[in-house]
């Protein structure tokens, strides 16, 4: 018993050293992007165009990070990831709007906007998930996509105000909301909230993205994470055992909602003007964080990362091809995606990747 209770406890100390290693190596593959990337701006070697989509860059990265706890460690297909991205995003930038004059350290008020938009997120995805975490598969899919839309539409029907009497709401029009002298409006329905301070920097956004990452890959190596994979690979199995099933996919389901209104904030505080529109928290979006995911690799955390980052900035890097832009962008997915999972490309990888490469030259040593 002690011979096999030792060759277990070396293999849990193998399995812990190959997580490490690949944690460590997805924060310093983070950190050496950003020092890069750094530099070539402080040097004056890149566009402003490009400078543009760093923050960008960062949301998305979240998005998918955020996305793929759902999608990749839980095993439950969302489509409606955009919409707590929206309620991150409009309650963040309500509460810069109102605490601008009160609050006067910038840095201090964008924290405070990160975890109220991360709370507001979290808040709605438990509501969400009472209902929706009973259901499997595609009626999953179905209903999230449903609240994505449901959440987009209503925040465009709201109005808000304030003034010495305290916060005014309509769901009219702007004049029903009745501000005393002095008071200005903050939300202005369709047209949604203008004038949010610009906070959002690209330092920022890589701690940020960093944060998830701790939070994620932690969530993932710890006895619940293992929970959540065991309720995903087998739930009956996982139930049999006393697995307690909808405290877990609800733990991972409200995590991933968080995060996804700490991706919000960040992109609402990048924007003069902040509307509620298709493009920005719709089905699209939705579906384009799922492409993240499943290009960087189901379950993959560095990938989601990689994926993001090259998808967010391709479209600006084929534009010099005007109306074939889109068409080259959708042979690049086409291409990405046979590389990360056809079967011969995977054999290749496997056969040609570095580590068999040094394992070989070792070997070669050794003799």
């Amino acid at each position: 018993m002690s011979k096999k209770n030792s060759s277990v406890n070396a293999k849990k100390k193998i399995n812990i050293r190959k997580f490490l290693k690949g944690d460590l190596l997805t924060y310093l593959m983070v950190i050496a992007v950003y020092a890069v990337l750094q530099t070539m701006v402080a040097t004056g070697n890149m566009k402003s165009l490009y400078q543009g989509l760093l923050v960008p860059m960062c949301v998305y990265s979240i998005m998918a990070l955020s996305l793929n706890l759902t999608v990749g460690v839980m095993g439950e297909l969302s489509l409606g990831h955009a919409g707590f991205m929206c309620l991150g995003a409009f309650s963040g930038a309500i509460f810069s709007k109102i605490t601008s004059d009160i609050i006067a350290v910038d840095l201090l008020r964008f924290i405070l906007a990160i975890l109220i938009g991360a709370a507001v997120a979290a808040f709605f995805g438990f509501l969400i998930g009472i209902p929706v975490l009973r259901l499997k598969g595609d009626y999953l899919a179905i209903v999230t996509l449903a609240f994505g839309e449901i959440i987009k539409n209503v925040v465009n029907v709201f109005f808000m105000g304030i003034d010495k009497n305290g916060l005014h709401l309509s769901m009219k029009d702007e004049m029903s909301l009745n501000l005393a002298e002095g008071g200005k409006t903050i939300m202005k329905g369709p047209q949604g909230i203008v004038g949010t301070p610009n906070d959002s920097t690209f330092t920022i956004g890589v701690v940020l993205i960093l944060i998830t990452l701790v939070i994620v890959l932690n969530l993932i190596h710890s006895r619940s994470g293992r929970a959540i994979m065991a309720i995903r690979d087998n739930r009956i199995a996982a139930e049999s055992i006393g697995i307690h099933i909808t405290k877990y996919k609800m733990m991972a389901f409200v995590i991933s909602a968080a995060l996804a209104g700490v991706a919000g904030v960040l992109y609402s505080h990048n924007l003069s003007s902040l509307q509620a529109q298709p493009q920005n928290f719709g089905y699209n979006m939705s579906i384009m964080i799922l492409v993240y995911v499943v290009l960087g690799g189901i379950g993959n955390m560095r990938g989601s990362i990689i994926a993001a980052s090259i998808l967010t900035i391709l479209p600006e890097l084929l534009r010099s091809f005007a109306d074939y832009r889109m068409l080259v962008y959708a042979i690049v997915l086409i291409l990405m995606m046979l590389f990360n999972w056809a079967p011969a490309c995977l054999e290749f990888r496997e056969r040609h990747s570095l580590k068999n490469m040094f394992a070989g030259k070792k070997a070669k040593e050794v003799q």
